[in-house]
């Protein structure tokens, strides 16, 4: 009889267990969503991609103005949370940066990275450790930035000399009209090249023999290009597998040209390691032949692009050419938009360096004016408007709000560093603000925090102060016409301006000696 009961009574029991767990499920999940941050309206399937409009900056500060500076973003199958505020940076970046030092896994990552194996797209573990340690004491560190120095001071006096030789037979009292994109690109990249494979690329008879000047260039420019585009299949799967738009079949086109580019490069240091110094790709084949497995060639392609700013492709050679070029660029525009500023940057140049040599990187720190024009600059114009994307490992809290295993975090600096609540006047252009003060990693961060900053920012930095410091030495510089620079920003991972810049450039009269003989 009991045992008839107890037959009859299991599927009632069985029933309030289950109704008792929807029930605790249901009132969890209504907790979980209560706590997340806030969210704009989504549309089914693909959430708010919709909402995204060039710049994505802009339009993601804009959400922070109606939601708040942390809110969440449906992106198709993705979840992304963006911060706007240095408060909440910083709690990403301290307290949760362990928590946040993966990336997400792009399409992008797994072919243009080497199988996600470079430091910027390498999941945080021992792989990554052992790549940053690498970057941050054998390629970048400040010996081997010192050590590099001459190189540096050589590409900057072929700069020089290239706009004093195209200005000086210029008729017009005015000057001559330049064209600085393409000079500073160069500029950037015969650093880089130089200091990973021994020799200049760009500007040069060395150029044609090694694939191409100009044409390796534009390689260079498309991997970034690809490397920085928004691949909607990354967020709706379903247009990866019809190939939708083409992406995934034009990265490996632009791979195989990079590959076969890089791998020469590698063939031919094996062969020659005739160079001024020691090269980064000689460093790796030097560990190549200690541990063939860790440091394979392609491991070694993918470890030439280390200086990360930005996700996609995290390289010395395009995140290294493209962000201390556009920077100068921008730092350029903005002075001849403020002649009073440039002409007191030149006035500390005169003073401290004089007119009987060229700026050395030894004067910067003797040059705080400078210091505090490239700051603002970076203020205004970030080397990477959206910094690099995380992804949370585990669940987490931020701001208050739980945030989900699996979430991608996306810092707006462009916003954080234009915020009013932040900083006074803050669409001004004024270098005065930063004097005297020591720059709050949280307020100014162009080039990211935390474990995953960029390893490069010693030699952008250099790159950036010695380059704008010699332009300002040695010429005289306004505007072609009576109108403003224009300053708005186009599309891509380094916010290159929309028109490049065009100026009227003279050589000073008490820099001409020095030009001659640069």
């Amino acid at each position: 009889m009991d045992q008839t009961i107890a037959l009859y009574s299991l599927p009632a029991i069985l029933l309030v267990v289950i109704i008792s767990k929807l029930l605790i499920s249901s009132k969890n999940k209504r907790h979980d969503q209560t706590s997340l941050p806030p969210s704009p309206p989504s549309l089914p399937f693909i959430g708010h991609l919709h909402l995204l409009k060039e710049p994505i900056h802009r339009t993601l500060q804009t959400l922070s103005q109606q939601y708040g500076p942390i809110y969440l973003l449906s992106m198709g199958v993705r979840k992304l949370v963006v911060v706007s505020s240095p408060s909440l940076a910083e709690e990403c970046f301290n307290k949760n940066d362990v928590v946040l030092a993966n990336r997400p896994n792009m399409v992008a990552g797994r072919i243009l990275n080497y199988n996600y194996t470079t430091v910027g797209a390498a999941p945080y573990g021992p792989l990554w450790r052992n790549l940053r340690r690498l970057t941050a004491v054998e390629l970048l560190s400040t010996a081997r930035l010192n050590s590099s120095l001459a190189l540096r001071h050589d590409e900057v006096r072929h700069l020089v000399r290239g706009l004093f030789d195209k200005v000086s037979g210029a008729g017009s009292g005015y000057g001559e009209v330049v064209e600085m994109k393409s000079r500073l690109s160069g500029l950037s990249l015969n650093i880089v090249m130089r200091m990973v494979a021994g020799k200049r690329y760009f500007g040069s008879a060395s150029a044609e023999e090694g694939g191409g000047g100009e044409g390796f260039q534009e390689v260079i420019s498309e991997v970034f290009e690809l490397s920085g585009a928004s691949n909607p299949g990354d967020f709706l799967p379903v247009l990866r597998w019809i190939g939708y738009g083409g992406m995934e079949k034009r990265m490996w086109r632009v791979l195989a040209k990079f590959d076969a580019v890089f791998q020469g490069l590698i063939d031919e240091r094996r062969k020659d390691k005739s160079a001024e110094q020691k090269t980064m790709i000689d460093t790796f084949l030097d560990l190549q032949k200690s541990d063939p497995q860790t440091y394979s060639d392609d491991i070694i392609k993918g470890q030439v692009m280390v200086s990360a700013t930005a996700y996609s492709l995290c390289t010395m050679i395009t995140a290294g050419t493209d962000t201390s070029a556009t920077t100068i660029e921008w730092a350029m525009s903005l002075l001849l938009n403020h002649p009073n500023i440039l002409t007191k940057a030149r006035a500390e140049l005169d003073d401290v360096v004089g007119n009987n040599r060229l700026v050395e990187e030894s004067d910067y720190a003797k040059l705080p004016y400078l210091q505090n024009i490239i700051n603002e600059t970076l203020r205004l114009y970030p080397a990477a408007p959206l910094l690099v994307p995380h992804y949370s490992s585990e669940d987490c809290t931020i701001g208050g709000y739980h945030i989900p295993k699996g979430t991608m975090l996306m810092a707006n600096a462009w916003a954080i560093q234009r915020d009013p609540s932040v900083w006074d006047e803050p669409t001004t252009f004024r270098p005065e603000r930063h004097e005297g003060k020591e720059a709050d990693a949280y307020k100014l961060l162009p080039f990211g925090m935390g474990r995953r900053s960029c390893p490069g920012t010693g030699l952008a930095n250099r790159v950036v102060s010695l380059a704008l410091g010699a332009l300002i030495q040695c010429f005289e510089w306004t505007r072609v016409g009576e109108g403003l620079i224009d300053m708005s920003e186009g599309k891509g991972l380094t916010m290159p301006k929309v028109e490049p810049l065009v100026a009227l450039c003279k050589a000073r009269e008490c820099m001409k000696d020095v030009l001659v003989t640069a």
